[in-house]
C-alpha cells in the first residue's frame, strides 16, 4: 500500500475532485483534501476563494457538479442536509444561527435534539419523547454549556448576551449533537484579542478532551496557523497548498494569493 493510499484510507473526511458550478461561475474547481481523525485542520484563502462553498458542500447545503465526499468511509453526498447531524457532523455559522427568543439552555437543547431520529422540530410537535429522554437531552446541553464556561448563563435570553458569548453558545449547541467532526465557520470573527486566545484553548479542548476532529474556515491567520495541525489553502476555487502550517505559510502560491505578488 502506498503512503498516499494509506492517508486516504485512514482519513475521517475525504474530499475528492469536487467541483461546484453556479451557472458559468466555477466556485470550486476539482478540489481534493483529507482530514485525519483527531486533527485540527484549517481551510484558508482570500475572499472568494471557495471556503464557504466547500463548507456548504460538506453540510449538504450545496450539491457538487462533480466529485465525491466520504465521511468515516461513507458517501456524504448520499445524505440530505437534515441527516448530517445524525451522521456525526456538527457545524457553527459565520452569521449566528441562534433562536433569539429562546434561552441559552433551550438553544443548546436544539443541538441535542438534532442528533435524534426526527430532529428537534419533529419531536417538538409530536411530543413523542419521554421524560427520561428529555432529561438526558437537557443534561447533555448543560454539560456542553459547562464545557464552554457558560453554565451560569443557562436561563438567560440569547438576545441579552454580547456577540462573543453568543458564539460560544452556538459552539455548545454544535457540541450537544455529539459530533465526530466539527465544522467551525469563522469562529474567531468579531472577537477581540483576549477572546481569540480563549477560543484557541477551547478548540484544543474540543479535540483533546472530547475527541472531536475539527475543520475550520478562518481569516484570522495567527489563530488558524497557531491551532491547526494541517492547513489547506484555496484560491479561485482551487487547492494551492496543503500541509503543516509552517510549510503552507511560506508557500509562494499562498503568499501571492494573499499579497497579490506577480510571479518573478
Amino acid at each position: 500500500m502506498t503512503a498516499a493510499l494509506k492517508i486516504a484510507t485512514d482519513a475521517l473526511l475525504e474530499v475528492r475532485g469536487v467541483t461546484v458550478r453556479f451557472g458559468g461561475i466555477v466556485a470550486l474547481d476539482n478540489i481534493s483534501f483529507t482530514v485525519a481523525e483527531g486533527q485540527i485542520a484549517g481551510l484558508i484563502g482570500p475572499n472568494g476563494a471557495g471556503k464557504t462553498t466547500a463548507f456548504n458542500v460538506l453540510s449538504r447545503l450545496y450539491k457538487p457538479s462533480e466529485g465525491a465526499v466520504r465521511f468515516a468511509g461513507r458517501s456524504l453526498l448520499a445524505l440530505g442536509a437534515h441527516q448530517i447531524a445524525g451522521a456525526g457532523i456538527g457545524r457553527t455559522f459565520q452569521n449566528l444561527a441562534l433562536f433569539r427568543s429562546m434561552s441559552v439552555l433551550d438553544n443548546v437543547i436544539v443541538g441535542a435534539h438534532a442528533r435524534g431520529k426526527s430532529g428537534f422540530l419533529g419531536n417538538a410537535f409530536r411530543a413523542s419523547l419521554g421524560r427520561r429522554e428529555e432529561r438526558e437531552l437537557s443534561e447533555t446541553a448543560r454539560a456542553m454549556l459547562t464545557f464552554v464556561g457558560l453554565d451560569h448563563l443557562a436561563e438567560r435570553p440569547i438576545a441579552s448576551l454580547p456577540f462573543g458569548t453568543q458564539k460560544r453558545v452556538e459552539l455548545a449547541r454544535a457540541l450537544a449533537s455529539k459530533p465526530r467532526l466539527l465544522l467551525l465557520d469563522e469562529p474567531a470573527g468579531g472577537l477581540n484579542h483576549e477572546e481569540v486566545a480563549e477560543l484557541s484553548g477551547l478548540v484544543r479542548r474540543v479535540r483533546d478532551g472530547l475527541g472531536i476532529t475539527v475543520l475550520l474556515v478562518e481569516h484570522h491567520m495567527a489563530f488558524v496557523m497557531g491551532i491547526s495541525d494541517k492547513v489547506v489553502a484555496l484560491d479561485f476555487g482551487r487547492v494551492i497548498a496543503e500541509g503543516p502550517p509552517a510549510e503552507v505559510r511560506c508557500d509562494e502560491r499562498v503568499i501571492r494569493a494573499y499579497l497579490g505578488k506577480a510571479e518573478g
